[in-house]
């Protein structure tokens, strides 16, 4: 069953809101049961304490993916009935080559299984959404992606990810 675009919901992310609580990222570790390692999460906070400017980051299901091309094990793959990319971890090997590949910074390797990790918007119910109070996160359609400041805050995210 193909989804229609309107239909597709990814992790809006509104930087402007985010008062690094960290609520989201105490969420997603609690919800990780599928990670043996305590504290990992899948959603991290870049800031720039200078300007109080805080951007969470998370895995942004990318169209063409270069953690999926860069996989030299075929273990990453796009699951187009939910539209989202998805880790099988029983053919991960864990070589971190999704990791160099991810301009984002959003995929990780759990060093105890040897094995990638990223955001997979928890089945369809991100609880990193549901816990944050300043809405800085949004579980909504993809024509969200398109407001009006996206070029200002992608400006600021590049500046805080150079310090």
């Amino acid at each position: 069953m193909e989804i229609a675009p309107m239909d597709v919901k990814t992790l809006i992310i509104h930087p402007e809101k985010c008062n690094n609580c960290k609520d989201c990222i105490t969420a997603c570790i609690e919800s990780r049961s599928s990670l043996s390692s305590p504290g990992l999460s899948c959603i991290r906070i870049m800031e720039d304490k200078v300007d109080e400017f805080f951007f969470p980051v998370a895995c942004k299901q990318c169209e063409n993916a270069p953690c999926l091309a860069a996989c030299p094990k075929e273990a990453i793959f796009r699951d187009d009935e939910v539209d989202r990319v998805i880790i099988d971890r029983q053919k991960c090997v864990g070589c971190g080559m999704c990791v160099s590949a991810c301009p984002f910074g959003a995929m990780k390797v759990e060093k105890q299984k040897a094995k990638s990790y990223k955001c997979d918007l928890c089945s369809g119910d991100p609880v990193c959404v549901k816990v944050c109070e300043p809405m800085a996160l949004e579980y909504a359609g993809m024509e969200m992606l398109k407001y009006p400041n996206m070029a200002h805050i992608a400006g600021k995210m590049a500046w805080a990810r150079r310090t």
